[in-house]
């Protein structure tokens, strides 16, 4: 059983904690709650019990969580949830830089990750 994913991002100048977990068996679900100083900002709960039969069960939970997972971390970086975490405050578009997009960071290093992990970092990555 995959105990959990926690991951703090650095977005607009706020540490925000991502953090996913699966209940198991007896209960289902995974949940992922996105924290911004010990206030949840957004939560996303799915059950599976619709495929808790499944040979290969505990390989498709872990795919599950990491997407959900993954898709905490994506619309928080594309500003989904600005007005809740900064209210008040006005941002450009997540990602425009002047009205052009931002660049992309070189990667020198050797890819000795796999995508999932290297998809994690660049989003955990300050802006």
């Amino acid at each position: 059983m995959v105990v959990g994913f926690n991951h703090n991002v650095r977005y607009r100048g706020e540490v925000f904690h991502v953090q996913t977990e699966d209940s198991g068996l007896a209960n289902p679900y995974i949940m992922t709650l996105l924290y911004l100083g010990g206030t949840i900002i957004s939560s996303k709960k799915t059950s599976y019990d619709d495929i808790i039969k499944m040979e290969n069960l505990e390989q498709v939970i872990e795919e599950l969580m990491k997407e959900q997972h993954k898709g905490m971390l994506l619309r928080l970086k594309a500003g989904e949830f600005d007005e809740r975490a900064f209210p008040g405050k006005k941002f450009p578009a997540a990602g425009i830089i002047a009205g052009k997009a931002a660049p992309a960071s070189p990667n020198t290093q050797a890819i000795t990750r796999n995508l999932d992990e290297v998809i994690l970092d660049y989003l955990a990555a300050d802006d």
